[in-house]
Order: structure tokens, then C-alpha cells, then sequence
């Protein structure tokens, strides 16, 4: 009897770790890779079809295509010396008692390999990206409604036209939406603050990025006094709703902040003076702000105090090394994307009916 008992426990054990084994791929590019090379010789399982997504606050609830394929991402998995040495998502994340003034802006968390390493590991990821954009883009089309926001928020020079170019342009123009927000026009101001925003919030499918966003209701009004301290103390618990309401629609939040020291935005300014080809992109105004150099960081803290929540939570990019900000906020859109997990759906049609129908035709 006790045997018996004996042979169960190890036989349960055998098959838990099974279980976990199995989870473990899931999630691992390199090892998802390899069961796509088993499948492909015809020693692994066909992908299989599920139904929808995991209900979940991180998921973006019930808002993915009915049926999709469970399949590997299908990149070449980057090489162990150029991966983070860890999440990019977790380093920089911010948390309860979290202080920017304590932030070293010339530190890389998580690659500390240098630039040419940080360059090549860009290179390097960018098919993931692009692979994982197609999949949400696709996704769409089988009747999927979620989608992607990366709000990027920094000080003047902090490099948030950098990312655009060097980040996001991997993807298919279709599926991205990119915002550059100035300052409100004669129309907006006719509506609340969060009505341009609705506007050019990203269709389902979508990556949306944002280059600065509904937070400079909190920073510059606040910082020039241009509203009542009062009215935009009351601006924070909106946002958070707004935020809520984007995540149960299917609408995923990413909140980035680049953040740069003073020295290295006066030698970027000054830079920007001295080329003509850079010289489109200063106004006197950028040196104006530096009066208000304190006073920003202030209301960054608030912002972050007031609005890095659970569900969309701020992580805070160390960016005077560019190469470095432009792997870290890449590395954080690539840990959402693999969190959402889009997939290829499964059409509406008979497959087999369409290919017999097609090699007639």
C-alpha cells in the first residue's frame, strides 16, 4: 500500500513538472522557436486554434479575436550577450516611494554591455517588435479590439523623436498611429482636456504613440500657472479613470519617462544652435523652461505619485545615453506586446474549400 502511495506521488511529481515545462516554453522566444523548428520537420504538434484571451486586468479583458493560433513568434532568437540581464519593465518601473531626483540619468539598468552591444541588440529585436505589431494588426481583422498605447513624456531634447524613428518605425505604417501633441488650439480649449486625446487614441490593431499627452494638463499648466493649483490637483483621479476606462476597452497603457540631467539638455540644445540641420528643431522657448527646471521636476514627482497605478503603472528611462533609452523603451513595448500575447486568427472561411476553389480558378 505505502508503494503504491509512493509510485503515485512520483508519478503526479513526473507529471507536474510536465505541466510546468510546457509553461515555460510558452513565453521563452528561443525555446518557442525551437518547438516552431520541430513542427516544421515534423517531430512537434500543429499549432493549435484557441479561443480568445484570458480575461485579465493586464491582458486587456475578453477583447481578442474569437479563435487565433497558438503559435511561436517566428524571429531568430537574438543572442544570449545582447539580451537584457533583466526586465527592462521591472528596473524601471515605478513604485511607492520612488524619487526622480534619486535617478542617475547616465545609468543603463539592466545593459551593462555598452553602446555597440546596445546598438547591435537593437538591431537585433526590431524583428520581434515587427513580428508582434503584424500579429495585434492582424488580430484586429479576425475581430479583435484590443491595441497598444505608449504615452512618451520628457523634457525638451530628452530624445522622444529618437524613439519614433529608431523604435517604432520597425512596424507597418498601417498599424501604427503617432501623435506629437503641442499646444492646445483655439478648438480644443473649447472642450475638456481629454477631448484631443480621445481623438487619437490608436483603432483596434493599433500601436498608438503619443509624444507628449494628456499629462501636459498636469505639468505645464502647473508649472506656468496657467490653472488654478486646485483645478489641476482635481485633473489626477480623471486621468486615472480615463486610464481604467482605456484598459477595459482593450486599450493597453505603456507610460514611459525619458529622463535627462540639465547638463546633457543644454549640450543638446547647444548642439541644435550649432548645426543647421538640427537648428529646425529649437525655439527660444526651450531655453526659457530651464527657469523652471525645479519646478518641472516637482510636478513630474506629483505625476508620478498621483498617476503610476497598478494597471498603467510609469517607468522612468535614465536616456542621456541615447542608445540606451531608445533599447529600454523598446524592450519595454516588447515585454507589453509578449504580456498581450496577439496571435494570427483563424478565418472565417473553409480553408480547404477556398484552396480547391483557387487552384480551379
Amino acid at each position: 500500500m505505502a508503494k503504491g502511495k509512493g509510485a503515485k506521488k512520483v508519478a503526479d511529481t513526473k507529471s507536474k513538472k510536465k505541466k510546468d515545462s510546457k509553461k515555460a516554453v510558452k513565453g521563452d522566444p528561443k525555446l518557442e522557436q525551437q518547438d516552431a523548428k520541430k513542427v516544421a520537420k515534423g517531430k512537434g504538434k500543429e499549432p493549435k486554434v484557441v479561443a480568445g484571451k484570458v480575461d485579465s486586468p493586464t491582458s486587456g479583458g475578453p477583447h481578442a479575436a474569437p479563435k487565433v493560433y497558438d503559435t511561436p513568434v517566428d524571429v531568430e532568437p537574438v543572442k544570449k550577450e545582447l539580451r537584457p540581464e533583466e526586465s527592462i519593465g521591472e528596473l524601471l518601473r515605478v513604485r511607492r516611494g520612488f524619487r526622480l531626483a534619486d535617478v542617475d540619468a547616465d545609468a543603463t539598468p539592466g545593459f551593462d554591455f555598452g553602446e555597440k552591444k546596445g546598438e547591435k541588440a537593437l538591431a537585433a529585436y526590431s524583428a520581434e517588435v515587427g513580428e508582434w505589431q503584424e500579429r495585434l494588426f492582424a488580430e484586429s481583422k479576425g475581430g479583435g479590439e484590443r491595441s497598444l498605447l505608449v504615452v512618451l513624456q520628457g523634457l525638451d531634447s530628452s530624445g522622444k523623436g529618437g524613439i519614433m524613428r529608431h523604435v517604432v518605425s520597425v512596424g507597418d505604417p498601417a498599424g501604427i498611429k503617432a501623435t506629437a501633441f503641442k499646444a492646445p488650439t483655439e478648438e480644443e480649449l473649447q472642450h475638456d482636456f481629454l477631448w484631443r486625446i480621445r481623438k487619437a487614441l490608436p483603432a483596434a490593431g493599433q500601436i498608438g504613440v503619443f509624444d507628449r499627452s494628456h499629462y501636459e494638463d498636469v505639468l505645464v499648466v502647473k508649472v506656468r500657472k496657467i490653472l488654478p493649483a486646485a483645478e489641476v490637483t482635481k485633473r489626477y483621479p480623471i486621468i486615472n479613470a480615463f486610464e481604467r476606462e482605456l484598459i477595459e476597452g482593450g486599450t493597453q497603457v505603456l507610460k514611459i519617462f525619458l529622463y535627462i540631467d540639465r547638463d546633457e539638455q543644454r549640450d543638446r540644445l547647444m548642439e541644435r544652435l550649432e548645426r543647421p540641420d538640427k537648428r529646425w528643431k529649437y525655439t527660444p522657448g526651450d531655453t526659457d523652461n530651464r527657469a523652471f527646471w525645479d519646478d518641472y521636476l516637482s510636478a513630474f514627482q506629483m505625476m508620478f505619485n498621483r498617476t503610476s497605478t497598478a494597471a498603467a503603472p510609469w517607468h522612468v528611462v535614465p536616456a542621456n545615453n541615447k542608445w540606451y533609452a531608445r533599447l529600454a523603451v523598446q524592450q519595454l513595448i516588447l515585454e507589453k506586446l509578449r504580456e498581450m500575447s496577439p496571435d494570427w486568427p483563424v478565418p472565417d472561411y473553409d480553408i480547404d474549400v477556398e484552396r480547391a476553389r483557387l487552384a480551379g480558378s
